[in-house]
């Protein structure tokens, strides 16, 4: 899908992590393995391993036979049990693997976690999820964390929109994009890096776009929340406004890669590359969408 031996680079991936937002009942999670069925065969993911020997290699072993097989240049992991789990988890191939830290925001010691984490752990950002946290990003209280990111210039990326699946989050306090507004503007030299075009906010995402230039949009997932909107919005839509409205080098490829047997999802890139093809985008845009617009925010070129 490439020329000159360019190699992808995924923004999105996922170690194992503690997913604590979801609410549980045997009606919710009945709906959902249904949902998880449908996804499988839609988008036709493994049910299991093809070979039992798979499943006990080392995970990052796998991850970077995942890799190699698609032939990717890197990924970088925004979730792990904690912070140490993340970094001693990539430092097995620092030059295929870098990651973010993902702690709370709230926390009393949420700069101090950050400072550790990025100067001695060596990670590259922020993970946030907007909906699960419980003041709005303009608090003071939360200044010291903005300030850090600024004066060190740390990509954030934070997922706003629908939350999970059945029994996730559709209403929060930071559910839109528009929640960062205020913090967007007030600290320019922070990259915010907004995933999956907005996950269902994609007009307010745009908005946010227009008013702060430190804003990227990612691409990450099936984005099948497109389905779900009054409207019709399909994925050649999504690439084919951003790029207009904000150019090529605010475009960031992801894929929300998770775990395994699925590893990381060909599919979501192969779909991506010819929907910028067919838009007739240049070669050299592509190379930004899809890996070099990344290695320059985490400092890689």
């Amino acid at each position: 899908m490439f020329t000159n031996d360019f190699k992808v680079f995924d923004i999105h991936g996922h170690l194992p992590y503690a997913q604590t937002f979801m609410s549980t009942n045997e009606i919710l999670l009945e709906k959902n393995r249904e949902r998880a069925e449908k996804m499988r065969l839609t988008w036709d993911f493994p049910e299991a391993d093809s070979d039992p020997e798979d499943a006990g290699k080392p995970l990052m072993e796998r991850w970077i036979e995942s890799l190699d097989r698609h032939n990717i240049g890197g990924i970088n992991f925004l979730t792990a049990a904690n912070n140490d789990d993340l970094a001693a988890k990539i430092s097995a191939r620092p030059d295929r693997f870098t990651g973010f830290a993902h702690h709370s925001l709230e926390a009393p010691d949420a700069r101090e976690e950050l400072e550790r984490a990025v100067d001695t752990l060596g990670l590259r950002g922020y993970k946030l999820f907007g909906p699960l946290v419980q003041i709005p990003f303009h608090d003071r209280s939360l200044t010291p964390v903005w300030e850090f990111l600024a004066e060190r210039r740390l990509p954030v990326l934070i997922h706003f929109g629908m939350l999970g699946h059945t029994g996730g989050i559709v209403q929060h306090l930071n559910i839109s994009p528009l929640s960062i507004f205020n913090v967007a503007r007030e600290y320019p030299t922070i990259p915010f890096i907004i995933p999956h075009f907005g996950a269902g906010y994609f007009q307010e995402l745009l908005h946010l776009c227009w008013g702060c230039p430190n804003i990227y949009v990612e691409t990450s997932g099936s984005n099948q929340w497109t389905r779900w909107t009054p409207y019709d919005l399909t994925l050649e839509q999504l690439f084919r406004k951003t790029y207009e409205l904000i150019g090529p080098e605010r475009i960031i490829f992801g894929t929300d890669s998770n775990g395994f047997p699925r590893g990381f999802i060909y599919r979501y890139l192969q779909d991506q590359v010819r929907i910028a093809r067919e838009l007739r985008f240049r070669e050299e845009e592509i190379e930004g969408i899809f890996g070099n617009n990344a290695r320059k925010l985490l400092k890689l070129l």
